[in-house]
């Protein structure tokens, strides 16, 4: 009997890869597995290198696989996690509403997706752990969305351990991803325009071929 055509035996109709950075200790992985397999943990157990969890949602009648890769927020695993960012389609931004530091070195970890990461990547700001006691909170909400206004992403404040805005938090940074790749697929290809290059453009015509395929 014939093999059915690849497109039937695909279960989803596109693949997101999403990408958790903050530093170590902010929630990232509790974020993950809540999202993933619905669960919540108090037991802290350190993220060595790289993870990853899938689950399949559904938008606008499509159905989306995402690949949601957590990564070790520790300064020793950092080279080990760059390395993913290229791939990543979109990344959450991850602090501790309770610990400034890990909201202070948000602009770090943004310094380093403008590195590592595709121009176009997707990214949104998370302020975990809102359930904690006001007396514990360092970071005042509207820190957080001042924050996110001057880099013009959006921002939730979550908890993984009472799964608030958990779910809407990952459908958000999907449902902006979806529609990107669908206006990027019903646009028409621009290389017929680029064939006539002029001579000398040796660099800039590199440089445009290397961000085009890398986008």
């Amino acid at each position: 009997m014939a093999a059915p055509p690849a497109r039937a035996r695909a279960d989803y109709d596109y693949l997101i890869k999403l990408l958790l950075i903050g530093d170590s200790g902010v929630g990232k992985s509790c974020l993950l597995l809540r999202f993933s397999d619905g669960s919540f943990t108090t037991s802290f157990i350190t993220t060595i290198g790289i993870d990853f969890k899938i689950r399949t949602i559904e938008l606008d009648g499509k159905r989306i696989k995402l690949q949601i890769w957590d990564t070790a927020g520790q300064e020793r695993f950092r080279t080990i996690t760059t390395a993913y960012y290229r791939g990543a389609m979109g990344i959450l931004l991850v602090y501790d509403v309770t610990d400034e530091s890990s909201f202070n070195n948000i602009r770090n970890w943004i310094r380093n997706i403008e590195q590592h990461a595709s121009d176009n990547v997707n990214k949104i700001l998370v302020g975990n752990k809102a359930d904690m006691d006001e007396s514990k909170r360092a970071v005042p909400t509207s820190k957080g969305q001042a924050l996110a206004d001057e880099y013009g992403i959006k921002f939730f404040e979550t908890s993984a351990k009472t799964n608030l805005n958990v779910e809407q938090v990952f459908f958000s940074v999907a449902t902006d991803i979806k529609q990107r790749l669908a206006d990027t697929d019903s646009k028409p290809e621009p290389s017929t325009i680029k064939i006539n290059k002029p001579e000398g453009g040796g660099a800039n015509s590199q440089s445009e071929q290397k961000s085009a395929c890398c986008g």
